[in-house]
C-alpha cells in the first residue's frame, strides 16, 4: 500500500511536492483554502490581457529546481530567456546597458575602466568561493573595504534580485551564497510563457495524471497530535489522516495552526519576522509604445519596470503591451503609508521611459502591498528549517523556509528538499 501524504496548501511549495509525490506513487491530497490554486502565484484575466500576480522571473533558470522537475516528472515549462541587451539602468542624468554580462560590463557607463576590472575580479572571486561573507556582519558592513562604485553597483543588483531598498543589510554569507549560484549561471533571468498560471496548470494536471485529489476551499482549521506525531488534520467539516504531513502555509497560520500545543513557541519568531514588501504597477496597453529595453531600473527611486510582453505574447491581446512595475517598501516605509508615494514615483518612470502609455491605457492593476517573499532576509531574520527534530512525521515549504535562492525558488526548492526526505524514509523503512 502506497504511503499517504497530505499537502497543506495549494501554492507553488505545496503543488511541486505533491506533484513529485504523487508521480512518485504516493497517495497524496492536496488542500487549498482558496477557489483557485497558485496561492499569491496567480494570473488575472482583465480587459484581454493576463497580469500576473508578482513577478514570474526565474533566476539562474540552468540550474534552478524548475529543471529538475522537468526532467523527473514531465513538468512543461514555456521558458523565456531575458535579454540583457535590453536591460538597462537610470541613473537620473543618463540611461546606461545594465552590466549583466562582460558586454554589458565593457560597455556600461556606470563604472570607470579601473572600476570594471575590480567589480570582475568581485565575480571571480564571489565564484571561486574565495569570498564567503561572515556570520554576523551584513553585506553592507562587509563590502566597506571595496572602492565606493563597486561597492554601490554590488548592492545596486542586490536589490533587484532580492526585491529590497535595504540590500545592505542582507547577511553577507546568504549575499555570496546567492551570487555564486547567479554568477556562474548561462541563463541569468527567465520568464515563464502563459505565466504563473501555466506552472499551477501543469503541476495539477500532473497530481491529477497520477491518482492525487486536489481539494480547494478547504481551509485546515486545527490538527490533532498524538505525541511528537500529526494524527490528523482538521478541515471544515472532515478531518484527514496520513503518514506524513506537507504544510506549506505562512508562519502566522502555523503559528495559529500550532496554538495550545508544546510546540506554539517553536513558531512565534517566524510569526514575527517581517516580509519582502513591494508596490506592484501593471498596464495593459492597446499598442505597443517603441523602446530600446524591455528592462529599466531607476536607481535614485529603487523602481523597475519589465516588458512582459516582449516575452511573452499570451498575455496581451495582438497589437497590445503589457508592463510590469515595481516598487520597494521596506518597513518603515509601509508602517508610514508610503504606497501613495510609490505609485508616483513608478508614473513617472513610465511617463520618462515609455512617454504616450497613458494615452494608449486599457486596463492596469495596482497592489500597493503586495508581499513577495512571507520572511526578508535580512539581519538576524532566519527561514523556517523544512523538518524540526521535534515533530516526527511534518515537514514545511514555501518561500519562507530554508532553500536555494529567494522568491519563488524557495517555494519549489523547498518543496523538493521536502520530498526528498519522505522518498529517503520510505526507502529506508
Amino acid at each position: 500500500m502506497s504511503k499517504k501524504v497530505i499537502v497543506a496548501g495549494g501554492g507553488l511549495a505545496g503543488l511541486s511536492a505533491a506533484a513529485r509525490l504523487a508521480y512518485n506513487g504516493y497517495d497524496v491530497t492536496l488542500l487549498e483554502k482558496a477557489p483557485k490554486l497558485g496561492g499569491r502565484a496567480i494570473t488575472i484575466p482583465l480587459k484581454g490581457f493576463n497580469f500576473n500576480f508578482g513577478a514570474h522571473a526565474i533566476y539562474a533558470r540552468d540550474k534552478s529546481v524548475l529543471r529538475r522537475y522537468e526532467s523527473e516528472i514531465g513538468l512543461e515549462v514555456d521558458w523565456k530567456d531575458f535579454s540583457p541587451s535590453k536591460a538597462y539602468y537610470d541613473l537620473g542624468s543618463y540611461t546606461t546597458l545594465m552590466p549583466a554580462t562582460l558586454e554589458g560590463l565593457y560597455r556600461t557607463k556606470i563604472l570607470d575602466s579601473q572600476n570594471k576590472w575590480r567589480f570582475a575580479y568581485e565575480v571571480f572571486k564571489t565564484m571561486a568561493s574565495i569570498e564567503k561573507g561572515e556570520e554576523g556582519i551584513p553585506i553592507g558592513q562587509y563590502l566597506e573595504k571595496e572602492p565606493p562604485k563597486v561597492r554601490d553597483l554590488l548592492l545596486t543588483i542586490a536589490s533587484s534580485n532580492f526585491f529590497t531598498n535595504e540590500p545592505e543589510k542582507i547577511p553577507s554569507p546568504l549575499f555570496f551564497q546567492y551570487y555564486k549560484r547567479l554568477f556562474s549561471t548561462q541563463r541569468a533571468v527567465s520568464y515563464i510563457g502563459g505565466g504563473w498560471q501555466a506552472i499551477v496548470e501543469s503541476f495539477s494536471k500532473i497530481i491529477e495524471d497520477h491518482g492525487g485529489k486536489i481539494i480547494t476551499k478547504e481551509k485546515v482549521s486545527g490538527i490533532e497530535l498524538d505525541g511528537n506525531r500529526i494524527s490528523k488534520i482538521i478541515g471544515k467539516e472532515t478531518t484527514y489522516t496520513a503518514d506524513e504531513y506537507i504544510l506549506c502555509i505562512p508562519p502566522k497560520e502555523l503559528h495559529q495552526l500550532f496554538a495550545d500545543t508544546p510546540y506554539e513557541s517553536t513558531f512565534e519568531i517566524y510569526r514575527n519576522y517581517s516580509s519582502t514588501q513591494v508596490v506592484v504597477y501593471d498596464v495593459g496597453l492597446k499598442e505597443r509604445i517603441p523602446s530600446p529595453y524591455t528592462y529599466v531600473y531607476q536607481k535614485e527611486k529603487k523602481v523597475f519596470i519589465t516588458d512582459i510582453s516582449y516575452y511573452d505574447t499570451t498575455c496581451i491581446p495582438e497589437g497590445g503591451q503589457l508592463m510590469q512595475a515595481i516598487a520597494y517598501l521596506n518597513d518603515e516605509e509601509a508602517a508610514a503609508n508610503k504606497a501613495n508615494e510609490k505609485v508616483a514615483d513608478i508614473e513617472s518612470v513610465y511617463d520618462k521611459h515609455f512617454p504616450g502609455w497613458r494615452d494608449q491605457l486599457v486596463a492596469k492593476r495596482i497592489s500597493k502591498k503586495a508581499v513577495v517573499q512571507e520572511i526578508k532576509c535580512i539581519h538576524d531574520q532566519k527561514l523556517l528549517p523544512v523538518k524540526l527534530y521535534s515533530l516526527d512525521n511534518v515537514y514545511f515549504a514555501g518561500d519562507w523556509c530554508q532553500g536555494e535562492g529567494q522568491l519563488s525558488e524557495l517555494s519549489f526548492s523547498s518543496a523538493y528538499e521536502v520530498t526528498n526526505r519522505i522518498m529517503n524514509k520510505t526507502t529506508a523503512s
